[in-house]
This record gives structure tokens, C-alpha cells and sequence, in this order.
């Protein structure tokens, strides 16, 4: 009997002490507030530039030859950009090739055609697919250009895309 009492007066005590309120607090009031859960999420694009590079001439007065480089761009599906050239390393009223100090005057345009000149003022835009999308930069050597040395000719141009 004594090992009975032993085990519910604590429990008793617990009891008693819980009914008066003490183990509990009491609360007056409560306030809620909500907050926003969110994230941006932002278009990505790549670009790379493959070489243009036009067939052999011989030194004398050029004829016309033609060339193409391909632009590569990957943007976000629906993401609007716009691809924009550089005039090259050796511009002077026009874009050059150039070996030293000796020059091969040459056009960048848009078209197969070669009729829509693509310089620094131009841009041109699209929309990204998710995947890869291939742009043909033209390129033209004129006619009737006087080549006195022979040698490598070249000139850096480079792409630029804005999203």
C-alpha cells in the first residue's frame, strides 16, 4: 500500500497543479501575417562563331569570291534577342583583311544574296527556341582589288548577342 501511495501522489500533485493553470499558458490574442514565396527566373543564351575563311586568290587583281561562317545561338525558349557585329580589327572606312600593312578590302551581309550589308548599325533579331539555331553570315571579296603580295590575310570579327 505504501509503494501505491508512493506512485500517485506525484501524479496527484500533477493534476492538482494543472488545474489551477499552471502548467499552461493563456494566450490573449494571436495576429497572422502571410509572406511571398518566390523566384525570377531569367532567360540564358550561348553564342559561338564559326571561321569564315575564303578560297585561295592569286596575287594581281581579285575577282569576286564569296564565303559564309555560321553563327550558333542557344537561348531560352521564347527569349527575344538580337545578334550584332563588330567591325573587325582592321576597319578604316570599310571592314579589310590584312597582312601588315598591306589590305584585301571584304563586305559581311545577311543574305545569300549578298544585297543587306550586316555592319555595326544593323542588328538582327529573333526569338530562342530552347535548342540550337544556326544564323549564315555572307561574305564578299570584291572584284577588281589590287593584291601585290602574297601571304595570310585576316581579320577578327566578333558576334555579339544581347537577350
Amino acid at each position: 500500500m505504501k509503494k501505491h501511495l508512493q506512485t500517485l501522489l506525484p501524479v496527484a500533485m500533477a493534476l492538482g497543479l494543472t488545474g489551477l493553470g499552471m502548467s499552461k499558458l493563456a494566450w490573449a490574442a494571436s495576429e497572422s501575417s502571410s509572406f511571398r514565396v518566390g523566384i525570377d527566373v531569367v532567360a540564358t543564351c550561348s553564342i559561338s562563331a564559326a571561321d569564315m575563311t575564303f578560297n585561295t586568290i592569286t596575287t594581281g587583281t581579285t575577282a569576286q569570291t564569296d564565303a559564309a561562317s555560321d553563327i550558333t545561338v542557344n537561348c531560352s525558349l521564347n527569349a527575344p534577342y538580337q545578334i550584332s557585329l563588330s567591325n573587325g580589327s582592321n576597319f578604316s572606312a570599310g571592314r579589310r583583311l590584312a597582312n601588315g600593312n598591306q589590305f584585301i578590302n571584304y563586305s559581311l551581309f545577311q543574305d545569300p544574296s549578298r544585297a543587306t550589308q550586316w555592319n555595326t548599325a544593323t542588328t538582327l533579331n529573333f526569338t530562342g527556341s530552347g535548342s540550337d539555331q544556326v544564323h549564315t553570315v555572307y561574305g564578299r571579296i570584291a572584284a577588281g582589288q589590287s593584291v601585290p603580295n602574297m601571304g595570310a590575310y585576316s581579320d577578327t570579327i566578333v558576334a555579339t548577342i544581347t537577350y
